[in-house]
Formats: structure tokens, C-alpha cells, sequence
């Protein structure tokens, strides 16, 4: 026994066995003879070893089956051997027909599904009681053996997965928010889900290879799987259609969200404020699943409820505010990423260079801290970044290469920083949130020409132009004429007229190009 087998995956192992008949597999005949169907109409002709292999159903329920669908008509015997397993099915004509109209009511072919009723009974044995954790110490040196430093944070990550609560990650970009996170899941034990659900004879489909990754050893009914703890990442993509579950029609299948495709680990939601639709109505429609650790979904028009007990991490660069008190209390713990040291960045050039397994010259890792250390000490004073160190090393990899270089040099290097976009900007001295934003141009008409100009510097116009009777004023694409009435007349000056003359992007972005 061990934290990622312990005596209750055991028991579950157990109970697992593969259902011998269609009693034990709780799924109606007509269901399973229909797939069947579909399988021998969809290959021609077909081994039972392969309709075996594509359902997970066992050789006791395909004997029964197979014979009697033969005895119907609708298929026959065309080759094979003594044993039953090599036997060929052929589809016959009026098979084809009956084929074709299952199809077109439900298309799916593939493992057999799970019973709605066991999928909830298996769930519910295994997050009841789930946490609080007990983690051993080996698996958290384990977890964090490749991350540099954030003391701190190591200790919220752990206790967030101690009592299954989420969490609010935020700091400047380039921090590790992400990459930090993405460490939970090694944190929290496996748990075995069924790869489809059967609901009123529809597929819904849970296991999802792109965020499920399979434990070594798994039950002997092979419609279940265990999984190592779930990462489910969305980013900026996100929106609320993608937060529900669908049907898709040439699949057959009810294809599950990130909501659930979470259950039994993290749900993170990257970049926080930047998504395709409102991040208030994205965090309300997750209030209730984070919850109840249950969520709704619809079959044909019927409510069926499934798990989500998941722990949500939030990440953004942006400001703790983007969170109201409601969302904040779903992640009560709190991360702030600060930037990093010099010594850490460094180290974890380090890492990456060796992880790509590049030869390099020793003053290269001092040559990268000078760029981050302080002016006064004979560095460029940038700011340091976990992100640089990643991206500066890979770089390095491709000019080596390109310039056909056994080892990775001062000359790589200074290449390579030449082009990183970051860096660059931020030796011009640039700050990369301006880039993105937009300019609004105001005509100010006011009598008050000199006290205006000295009212809009103070507020942070931009640049400022006078007229015969009037001031240009640029500013941010936020400042809305209201506003600044509201602020000029705060500031006792007498303002006529205020229209938007342009809108326009910073000139900010031409410098760059023409850098």
C-alpha cells in the first residue's frame, strides 16, 4: 500500500471486476446488441477478438449476443476457427438497414459504457472523505524538486491540497503563477473514473486523454481507469459555452467541460480578466460546482447531475480586485508572486540549459545575471523573470545551432538576449502594458487655458497641444469626457466644450517596430 494506492483504491480495485453478464454490466441488451451491430456494420467483416478489444465487454456477454443477432438475420459467421475468439461476423443486407437506422439515432461506437448509477456510487466512495490530506514528505520533496525558491507559495500550494480549498495566485508576469500551479496534482492521491457513462442510452464521456494521465496499474473492468489527480488548464480561450457540456453529433457523445473533466484536482483558470467573455459571469457560473462539488448537465433535455469536486486556482497578473469577496471565499488561500531574485533566475537558466541538455561556457551564467543585476553594480538593472530564464535558454539552443556551435558562448548568449521581445523592450525602457493600450484625443474649450494644462499633466495626459481657445489632450482609451468634466470641474475650471476628437493606438508601437 502506498499515498497513491492506498487500502481504499484497493477495495474500489476489488469491486471492479469485469461484469461476466449483462445483469452485472447494467446496461440494457438492446443497448449492447445495437453497438454490436454498429461494430460489424462499420467493419464489413470483423473478428470477435476485435469487437472484444473496442467495447471491454467480456467474452461470456459476446457469445450470447453475437449468436443470437446471427440467428436474426442481421449477421454471419465467415471465417474462423474452433476457438471463439477468432471467429469472423459479416454484416448482411438487412443488418446494414437496421444498422444505419441505430445510427442515426446514435452514433457512437466504442467502449461500452459505465452505468449512471455506478459512475455516482464509484464517485462517491472515493471524494467522500477525501480531505483533509495527509501528505507524506517524500511526496512533496518529490513534487517540488524543480522549482526554485517561493518558499512561501510552496506552503499555500500544500495546504490548498491539504483541505481541498482553492486558491488565488497573482503577481507580475513571468513570476511561475502557472508553473507553480501545475505542481498540485502530484500533491493529491489517483482516483479511478469510467471512460464513458451510459444516461437514457446516451454517451457521456469523462475520460479525456488530454488532461487524464493513466497510473500504471488499473482494474481489471477495462470501461474504468485510473488516473493520476486531474490538471485541467484554461487561459485566455475560455468562454462560458466551453464551461458546459455538449453534444457532439458525429462523435455520439455528450463531450464533458473543464468542470468536470477536474474532478479530483485542479481546475486553473489562467490568466484571469483576460477571457473571451465577462470574467464576473465566467466566476459566477463556476460558483455553484466549487459549491456543492456538483454539476448540472442535460441529456436529452433531463437533468443529470454528476461530480466536481475539483480545487479551483485562479492566476492573473492583473489586480486582487479582479476577485469580489464572493468568488474570493471559493479560494480562500492567496498566493503573491513577487519577481524573483537574481540568484534564482539565474539557477534557473541554469536548470533549463542542462534540461536541454546544452554544454555551456562557464562566465555564460554570469553574463545572464549582469542583465538583471542592479546598474550600480555593473548590470543592465532589468527586472528578473522565471519566464526570461526559460525562454532565454531555448533561444540559446537555436542560435547554437544555427550558427553550427558545439557550446553555448557569450556571443550565443548576447544573441540570444538581443532576440528576446521582453528583454529588448525593456532595455528601451519600455513597459510592455502600454503596448496593448489605445489613445484618446480630446478637444478641451476653456478660457482657463493655462490652468487646464497644468489640471490635465497632473491627471497624466499624455500630450497636450494648444489652440486658439482650446487644449489637445491625449489620454488613456478609459477616460470617458464625463470624467474629465467631472475632474476639471473639481479643479474649478470653467470648461465650455469637451468632444473626442480621435482614438488612435500609442505611438509607443512605431517606436518598436522601428527599433
Amino acid at each position: 500500500m502506498s499515498y497513491y494506492h492506498d487500502y481504499k483504491m484497493e477495495k474500489i480495485f476489488e469491486a471492479l471486476e469485469q461484469p461476466k453478464t449483462i445483469e452485472n454490466l447494467q446496461l440494457s441488451e438492446s443497448f449492447i446488441t445495437d453497438l454490436f451491430l454498429k461494430i460489424v456494420a462499420g467493419y464489413g467483416t470483423v473478428k470477435t477478438s476485435t469487437i472484444n478489444e473496442i467495447t471491454g465487454i467480456h467474452w461470456d456477454i459476446l457469445e450470447r449476443i453475437l449468436p443470437e443477432l446471427e440467428k436474426s438475420g442481421l449477421c454471419a459467421t465467415v471465417g474462423g476457427g474452433f476457438l471463439f475468439s477468432s471467429v469472423e461476423y459479416s454484416i448482411t443486407p438487412k443488418g446494414r438497414e437496421k444498422a444505419r437506422g441505430i445510427n442515426e439515432d446514435n452514433p457512437y461506437i466504442g467502449m461500452a459504457p459505465v452505468s449512471y448509477e455506478d459512475y455516482y456510487e464509484i464517485m462517491d466512495v472515493q471524494m467522500k472523505g477525501r480531505y483533509p490530506l495527509k501528505i507524506p514528505s517524500k511526496v512533496v520533496e518529490n513534487t517540488f524538486k524543480d522549482v526554485v525558491g517561493i518558499a512561501y507559495a510552496k506552503e499555500s500550494i500544500i495546504e490548498s491540497c491539504i483541505i481541498g480549498k482553492g486558491i488565488f495566485v497573482y503577481g507580475p508576469p513571468g513570476t511561475g503563477k502557472t508553473f507553480v500551479v501545475s505542481k498540485m496534482p502530484d500533491l493529491l492521491p489517483p482516483l479511478i473514473i469510467p471512460k464513458f457513462i451510459e444516461f437514457g442510452g446516451r454517451i457521456i464521456q469523462i475520460y479525456d486523454s488530454s488532461f487524464h494521465k493513466k497510473c500504471e496499474e488499473q482494474p481489471e473492468d477495462p470501461r474504468w481507469v485510473k488516473i493520476f489527480a486531474p490538471f485541467v488548464l484554461t487561459g485566455a480561450e475560455l468562454n462560458l459555452n466551453k464551461l458546459e457540456t455538449n453534444y457532439n453529433p458525429n462523435k455520439g457523445v455528450y463531450e464533458t467541460s473543464p468542470i468536470i473533466k477536474a474532478n479530483g484536482g485542479i481546475l486553473l483558470i489562467d490568466d484571469l480578466g483576460r477571457q473571451r467573455d465577462d470574467h464576473e459571469l465566467i466566476l459566477n457560473r463556476l460558483i455553484v460546482p466549487m459549491e456543492n462539488n456538483k454539476d448540472m448537465i442535460y441529456v436529452r433535455g433531463i437533468p443529470v447531475v454528476v461530480h466536481s469536486h475539483f480545487i479551483p486556482a485562479f492566476s492573473t497578473n492583473l489586480d486582487i480586485s479582479i476577485m469580489d469577496e464572493a468568488h474570493l471565499r471559493r479560494a480562500p488561500l492567496h498566493i503573491f508572486l513577487k519577481n524573483p531574485d537574481v540568484e534564482e533566475v539565474k539557477e534557473v537558466f541554469r536548470r533549463n540549459l542542462e534540461q536541454l541538455q546544452e554544454d555551456y561556457e562557464k562566465d555564460v551564467l554570469d553574463r545572464f545575471s549582469k542583465v538583471y543585476e542592479n546598474i550600480n553594480e555593473g548590470g543592465e538593472g532589468l527586472q528578473p523573470s522565471f519566464a526570461h530564464a526559460r525562454d532565454v535558454a531555448q533561444i540559446c539552443q537555436a542560435v547554437r545551432i544555427n550558427k553550427d556551435k558545439n557550446i553555448i558562448d557569450i556571443e550565443v548568449l548576447e544573441e540570444a538576449l538581443e532576440k528576446h521581445v521582453l528583454i529588448v523592450l525593456q532595455r528601451m525602457r519600455i513597459d510592455i502594458s502600454q503596448i496593448a493600450n489605445k489613445t484618446r484625443s480630446f478637444r478641451i474649450k476653456t478660457q482657463d487655458l493655462e490652468a487646464a494644462s497644468q489640471a490635465l499633466s497632473d491627471f497624466g495626459s499624455i500630450v497636450i497641444a494648444n489652440e486658439k481657445d482650446s487644449l489637445i489632450a491625449d489620454l488613456e482609451e478609459n477616460i470617458t469626457p464625463v470624467v474629465l468634466v467631472d475632474y476639471l470641474k473639481k479643479k474649478n475650471i470653467d470648461i465650455k466644450k469637451i468632444e473626442v476628437i480621435a482614438e488612435s493606438e500609442k505611438e509607443l508601437r512605431r517606436t518598436i517596430l522601428g527599433w
